[in-house]
């Protein structure tokens, strides 16, 4: 039986951070299902379409990873695509009390997933996409940020 994972978030941009959580989880699990999640509560730099046109253009040589957009629960898209496992990063800067809230929740409404928490790698803990957008949006450089794929996409939306 195949260990899936879901890799959830609004990845507003996707940063080395987040594909540094997405190669290792490659190491526990035989496939990652990066979600591009909707925020209500956030004001998107990209649309949803386009997180994800560009995250199918960075993991198109991987076929371990797949990717998807979803508006609802997260817990819903899990339980409708079998998936047995939510894994999720955690960076020193107050994630955890966030992160253990949203698993517990997420544990309440189904019993049957479990969260699989990472910790960001030393040298990418400072980074966040809201950072990167504020750094990007000053005119600044993001490429030692951002995988070249996405820093490439950013670069031709800005002109």
């Amino acid at each position: 039986m195949r260990k899936s994972a879901l890799y959830a978030g609004s990845f507003d941009p996707f940063t080395n951070g987040h594909f540094d959580i997405v190669q290792r989880a490659l190491t526990i699990f035989d496939e990652i299902t990066i979600v591009v999640a909707v925020s209500p509560s956030k004001k998107h730099f990209l649309s949803k379409e386009e997180r994800k046109e560009i995250l199918v253009k960075l993991y198109a040589d991987n076929e371990r990873v797949k990717i998807d957009t979803w508006d609802g629960l997260i817990v819903d898209y899990v339980d409708k695509h079998k998936i047995s496992a939510i894994v999720r990063g955690l960076r020193p800067t107050g994630d955890f009390e966030i992160e253990f809230q949203m698993a517990s929740m997420n544990r309440r409404l189904n019993e049957n997933v479990e969260t699989v928490f990472l910790m960001t790698g030393e040298n990418l803990y400072y980074i966040s996409s809201s950072l990167v957008k504020e750094v990007f949006n000053h005119g600044g450089d993001i490429k030692k940020f951002v995988p070249e794929v996405i820093y490439e996409e950013l670069k031709k939306r800005k002109q």
